[in-house]
């Protein structure tokens, strides 16, 4: 038999039209859900000071002797927080007063740095005379867990631990007598008087600008064609806060942290340059180009 004449065991060869060929649809890799990110373990502060615990918790008011609530630190991150979600909504009394705060604490904080250097530098002084001189240390400190929600938060906590780090050197320099016991208060004393009017300072600030008929607030309000209800809002803040600056407005100078997510085109920076920052009823506002809208 030959091989023409030997059954075939793969059978005839037969034409198949490629579009009868049915093909598995692509495979799309779903993306794995991953879950937001988070502290692997708790955010503390451990502190040595009497002092500086007092000015992180600050103090309730008491009912009895009259006296009133004084806000710490803790206080102060939460309104700052409060004031910091706020400015998602394009408000700029919200940024304004985060700058202006940022800045008063960075100030205090630089303050701090430059005494806290000069008392190391004495410290540094005496060990090469041959007296080292350890810094105190609470025997039982106590650690704060941090669950701060904001940068701002976490900015305050820096100033306590940096407040609290002061406090032990002057008390180190007064029991070691590099320094009078009446210099050692005043030198405390001080430092925490700026600290707590700071923390004071945005109190009137959340107060007002979480009212009801405050939170819509924004930048829109400002601009040509806003409704009476946005006019009125403009006109409470300027009287409750004074006028907002101009590079506060459009956004040349903004907070170290803002939520704040619009970014204005060209020509709505130029609106923005001329649009008045009073809501004077008065005035007749500059005509908006059509389109141009925050």
């Amino acid at each position: 038999m030959t091989t023409q004449d030997t059954p075939s065991s793969l059978g005839a060869a037969s034409t198949v039209d490629s579009a009868t060929i049915t093909r598995d649809p692509p495979v799309t890799k779903a993306r794995p859900a991953m879950g937001q990110l988070a502290d692997e373990t708790p955010d503390a502060m451990t502190l040595h000071t009497q002092d500086a615990y007092r000015m992180f918790i600050g103090r309730a008011a008491d009912a009895v002797t009259k006296a009133p609530a004084i806000p710490g630190g803790r206080r102060f991150a939460a309104m700052l927080k409060a004031i910091w979600y706020l400015s998602a909504n394009d408000n700029p009394y919200a940024d304004w007063l985060l700058i202006r705060v940022y800045q008063s604490l960075a100030d205090i904080r630089s303050q701090m740095g430059q005494i806290i250097e000069a008392r190391e530098a004495e410290f540094e002084r005496l060990r090469r005379k041959g007296l080292a001189l350890s810094v105190l240390a609470s025997r039982s400190p106590v650690t704060v867990e941090l669950g701060f929600r904001s940068p701002y938060g976490y900015a305050t906590a820096e100033a306590i631990v940096e407040f609290d780090y002061h406090v032990r050197m002057v008390k180190t320099l007064v029991l070691k007598d590099r320094m009078s016991d009446e210099a050692g208060r005043a030198d405390i004393r001080a430092v925490g008087r700026g600290l707590r009017a700071l923390f004071l300072e945005p109190i009137r600030w959340e107060r007002h600008l979480l009212r009801e008929e405050m939170l819509p607030l924004s930048r829109r309000d400002f601009l040509p064609g806003a409704d009476e209800a946005a006019r009125q809002r403009v006109r409470a803040a300027v009287a409750l806060f004074g006028e907002v600056p101009r590079k506060v407005f459009t956004g040349e100078e903004a907070p170290r942290h803002s939520q704040r997510r619009i970014t204005p085109t060209a020509a709505e920076l130029r609106l923005m340059q001329q649009v008045s920052l009073t809501a004077d009823a008065s005035a007749e506002p500059p005509a908006a180009p059509e389109g141009q809208l925050l």
